[in-house]
């Protein structure tokens, strides 16, 4: 029997004006030196457990072509044991056994093969698969860790939607580092 109480979240870090990465798809504007004295911190232990409450993960390919690459430079895989699901029709190099490619139709992947086996699912990369999930309806959630940096262009969090999507906060939460976290539920 699948599971009725499944979540789907888009959680994505971007810039101040809404930018997931410079044109290039690089992202060295993620490191911040701002301090924000009252935010919170976020230590080893509180980060690994918070992990622990998602369940998979679903992010397009350029995604995980910088996540490898985040990898390659000392930082380690970002998601774990976790199975892992990448969008794409490209043939690209699979570097752990819980990665699966996908390119197929989205809502399927979501609505017949996620919901129904896992309770968190959290979306995490791409601006055109981001805006995908909400265009389909397939959303509940929406995560924007806010960076304290303007890049003035790049890629945006959510590629040419069609149509407004109402939103409710839920949560705000700002970190030491400057970082804002804005939580929000998607109003359907």
């Amino acid at each position: 029997m699948g599971m009725t109480n499944s979540r789907v979240t888009i959680h994505m870090v971007a810039s101040l004006d809404g930018f997931i990465a410079r044109r290039d798809g690089s992202v060295d504007w993620l490191e911040t030196s701002d301090e924000f004295a009252d935010g919170a911190t976020m230590d080893p232990a509180s980060v690994a457990a918070f992990l622990e409450t998602i369940d998979c993960y679903v992010m397009g390919a350029r995604t995980y072509e910088t996540a490898l690459g985040f990898e390659a430079k000392g930082f380690g895989w970002a998601y774990g044991d976790k199975p892992t699901f990448v969008l794409t029709h490209r043939e690209l190099s699979r570097t752990r056994d819980a990665v699966t490619f996908y390119s197929g139709d989205l809502a399927a992947l979501v609505n017949d093969r996620l919901r129904p086996k896992f309770r968190s699912i959290w979306f995490v990369g791409g601006g055109v698969l981001s805006a995908e999930c909400v265009r389909l309806s397939l959303a509940d959630e929406i995560r924007y860790s806010m960076m304290p940096v303007l890049i003035g262009d790049g890629i945006s969090f959510f590629e040419k939607l069609d149509r407004d999507v109402a939103l409710h906060l839920t949560e705000v939460k700002p970190y030491r580092s400057g970082m804002v976290e804005l939580r929000y539920q998607v109003r359907r």
